[in-house]
């Protein structure tokens, strides 16, 4: 006999589950959706520029004495960071997107913040998509006819449907709208008749089949509606409602519609100011949840209605019987991007093309030229609610005290702590706050040189020195004061670099190396030599030596500059995945540096070995090995931008600036060029009367529409090939200027092409981005990949192409619109956890993407097949 507490858990699993399917939810196209469920009820939108999906939660319980919709409504979090989306529709419990181009359709749980893992494929290619259309538990959406001007041919599609829907629908169709158990489209033809699909599709078309040349519809829980010419609405399907289709107001616009689950609300002429309406009841109670706001368009959800508003694209929600209120999401994109305009039935809207990149306009939701419909009698006015003042009044009053009684309470425990702890002395602050060298080490130049240890530690040359003085002493003292003075100026840590890192003589280095003999020599760069050495103790280590070449002292600013820099940085940072610094040796003109040992060098001597006869690298033929170097090197720098404080931009990101130990652990290294990122506009650095430093940095606030800040720099340095466009044109340098350079370093990882290469003998020099990119996001990875690297396995594939996509996202032309390192982390340790087979496990081998029907679960979001090929 089944024990009595077993049958009370699987009663509440079917109750719950029978819940769980009872709640209808639907949505068309738009740039706005709303997925409601029993638990976590979501609105997505996509940003108004980029592209990006961003979510919100819901509150999941409303009624009708709630004040505000989102009062319990989360912040905004990036969903799919590093797709571009056109299109949005949400159905029961997820959420779908048509990336920009529509050639590839995704779907993820509604779930505030969804991981890349969570996204599923369903369609990539080779034809575009539009109209997407999500029901309760189905997917649809039109493939238009390749032909342009055939108008009247395409086809409707079906995911996860089962056996529910039909093959591919034939025809010429527009306004593909999904519901509980049905998807309807408009025909294209002289008819322009209202045809319908699915369990419900009959009932639902019976009921619009009155509605002879309906220009739109829109459909919510089992119910589809539209507003005729005449500015009425008619509303067909499951439990309508004797009142559903009357005592409305007749001025309403016939594009603003939206069907809930139990409601429906459109756009009022001329103010296009939100009425809502029960669907259902025995009568229709008529609410404006949004006087004096005018919206773009509505969608609804559930008991929920989001619009984008007119003034500012910002979003505002609502659920049955509250007032509207906002939502914490980004300015959202007021309409979906057309490439052909011909399609706008109301014209276009002005400055839509800013919102679509330049290749595309957003056509007009309303058409204000056409005349309104006779006016109906205005609605009665709202009966007198004084309870509900009083009411507001009270809890303004109780928030009011609330906060008063907890910032008392904290301004209490401040006072405490700083009396026993002495919180508010002059205290040092942690070793990680660093000393602002930006006016001292922007006149560093960009290193060339691709192999260990370079570029970096100071670069000298001899002969008579600029300040007049042969040693070059008044320089020296000069870098000095400057150094002094920026120091003073900023929070330091605990002590100077020099108690931090250990100080050799030269003689001992010198040793180490045998005199700095030539086999002893591991790198070059623009700046000085690298040599491996062994100190008395056993150590062994790498010694950056200034270079001797050239006239003497006539680099010695940026020797001491790259010197200085380097020193302050290394001996304050300590971190797993940052080169770590042994000591340092200041005699006369000698600067030398001393670092761990990389055993296997450089990333770029593993990605591109001198000669083709050189032994096969472990780097070269692992793509697991590849990634997991990648991820090291991420870290590193998300440590620079997020936890040194202030923020720290190195400059000089690149593939002979990620070194290798024993154990294939990266690790960043050359700091010669790294500045203090901006966090609040220090004191003045102008320099000194005798100061000579022609690339003195200022600090600015950026007045872009971002609102970000950056540093902006009289001379751009770097590395060319890795250097952000938008820093080298502008010389305005962001963290994202490391973002960029890193995104080059991850496509030679993925191509194994050098930063700036040439195809064949004598051919013109091309960027790895102008050559990896426009492939990759053409779907055809395969074609870029590394040939010296195996075939990836089918776990391996999906990681790669992971990798790829963020590498993408990286490289794009503007900062504002690349992940934060913190992003790039997570996405690199899901491609690594997908190469150790501890992600997506159940994924199944290779994956197609083609057509799934079937209804319990979606494709990967991404694979590919067993060519290589994007699928």
């Amino acid at each position: 006999m089944t024990p009595l507490p077993l049958l009370l858990h699987l009663l509440l699993l079917l109750l719950l589950l029978a819940i769980a399917l009872s709640l209808p939810a639907a949505s068309a196209a738009s740039t706005l959706a709303i997925s409601a469920s029993s638990t976590s009820p979501t609105v997505c939108g996509i940003e108004e520029y980029n592209g990006t999906v961003y979510c919100a939660a819901l509150p999941s319980s409303t009624s009708s004495n709630s004040s505000s919709t989102n009062a319990s409504s989360s912040a905004a979090a990036v969903a799919a960071n590093i797709i571009t989306f056109a299109e949005l529709s949400a159905g029961r419990g997820f959420v779908c997107g048509l990336q920009a181009g529509g050639a590839a359709l995704f779907c993820w749980p509604s779930t505030p913040a969804p991981q890349w893992d969570q996204l599923r494929r369903l369609y990539n290619g080779p034809d575009p998509l539009t109209d997407l259309a999500v029901g309760g538990d189905h997917v649809a959406a039109y493939e238009p006819s390749a032909n342009a001007s055939a108008s009247d041919s395409g086809r409707v599609l079906w995911w996860r449907g089962g056996d529910r829907f039909p093959a591919p629908v034939e025809g010429g169709f527009r306004s593909l709208v999904s519901g509980d158990g049905f998807s309807c489209a408009v025909e294209t033809n002289a008819s322009a008749a209202v045809r319908c699909w699915g369990p419900q599709g009959s009932a639902v078309q019976a009921g619009l089949a009155n509605a002879t040349a309906a220009p739109y519809l829109a459909a919510g829980g089992g119910r589809a509606c539209t507003v005729l010419a005449s500015g009425a609405a008619l509303c067909s399907g499951s439990d309508v409602g004797a009142a559903a289709n009357a005592s409305l107001p007749r001025d309403l616009f016939v594009y603003g519609l939206a069907v809930g689950d139990s409601h429906a609300c459109a756009l009022r002429r001329p103010n296009h100011t939100p009425v809502c309406w029960s669907l259902g009841g025995p009568t229709t109670t008529l609410s404006e949840p949004a006087l004096g706001i005018s919206f773009q368009f509505l969608v609804a959800g559930g008991n929920f209605t989001c619009g984008v508003a007119s003034m500012d694209f910002s979003v505002y929600c609502w659920s049955a019987g509250a007032d509207a209120a906002p939502v914490p999401l980004p300015k959202i994109r007021p309409g979906v991007c057309v490439s052909n305009d011909s399609t706008c039935r109301c014209g276009i809207m002005s400055g839509s093309q800013q919102f679509c990149g330049g290749s595309g306009v957003i056509c007009k939701a309303l058409c204000e030229d056409s005349t309104p419909p006779p006016a109906s009698p205005p609605l009665p006015p709202p009966p007198p609610a004084p309870s509900s003042s009083s009411r507001r009044v009270a809890k303004a009053w109780i928030a009011f005290c609330v906060v008063g009684a907890v910032g008392g309470f904290a301004g209490l425990c401040s006072i405490v702590y700083c009396l026993v702890f002495g919180f508010c002395s002059n205290k040092r602050v942690h070793n990680s706050v660093q000393p602002n060298l930006g006016a001292t080490a922007a006149g560093a130049g960009a290193g060339t040189g691709n192999n260990n240890h370079n570029n970096g530690g100071g670069g000298a040359s001899a002969g008579g020195s600029p300040y007049g003085s042969p040693n070059g002493s008044r320089a020296r003292s000069l870098f000095r004061r400057q150094l002094s003075r920026v120091m003073t100026r900023q929070r330091s840590g605990p002590s100077s670099f020099k108690d931090l890192a250990e100080e050799f003589t030269f003689a001992q280095l010198e040793a180490a190396t045998k005199g700095f003999a030539l086999e002893a020599k591991i790198g070059e760069g623009s700046f000085g030599a690298v040599y491996r050495g062994k100190l008395p103790d056993g150590r062994e280590v790498a010694i950056k030596r200034a270079s001797e070449s050239g006239p003497r002292a006539r680099r010695f600013q940026e020797k001491e500059s790259a010197f200085r820099s380097e020193l302050a940085f290394l001996s304050r940072l300590h971190h797993k995945h940052l080169v770590g610094l042994v000591g340092y040796c200041e005699e006369d003109e000698e600067r030398l540096l001393v670092y761990e040992y990389m055993k296997n060098g450089a990333l770029y001597d593993h990605l591109h070995p001198k000669t083709s006869t050189a032994a096969p690298s472990p780097v070269a033929s692992s793509w697991k090995l590849r990634i997991k170097i990648l991820l090291d090197a991420s870290r590193g720098i998300e440590y620079l931008h997020s936890y040194a404080v202030p923020p720290i931009i190195h400059r000089d990101i690149k593939s002979s600036n990620i070194l290798l130990d024993g154990g294939w652990t990266a690790r960043v290294s050359d700091f010669g060029l790294s500045l203090m990122g901006p966090l609040e506009p220090p004191p003045s650095l102008e320099p000194e009367e005798d100061d000579d430093d022609a690339t003195a940095v200022t600090r600015s606030r950026s007045r872009s529409k971002s609102k970000s800040q950056h540093l902006t720099v009289m001379k751009a340095a770097g590395t060319v090939g890795y250097m952000d466009p938008e820093y080298y044109g502008l010389h305005h340098l962001t963290v994202k200027s490391d973002v960029y350079g890193f995104g080059v370093v991850m496509l030679e990882s993925l191509t194994g092409r050098r930063a700036i290469f040439k195809e064949a003998e004598g051919g013109s020099p091309v960027s790895v981005v102008d050559y990896a990119v426009p492939t990759i996001v053409g779907g055809e990875l395969a074609k870029v990949l590394d040939p010296r690297a195996p075939e990836p396995a089918p776990h391996e594939a999906e990681a790669v192409e992971l990798v790829a996509y963020t590498a993408v996202h990286c490289v794009r032309l503007e900062g504002k619109d690349r992940p934060a390192m913190a992003d790039i982390v997570a996405n690199l340790e899901t491609a690594f956890a997908l190469c150790e087979g501890s992600a997506g496990s159940g994924r199944g081998g290779g994956g197609g993407f083609g057509n799934s029907s079937s209804s319990a679960s979606l494709p990967s979001v991404t694979s590919m097949d067993r060519s290589g090929a994007l699928a």
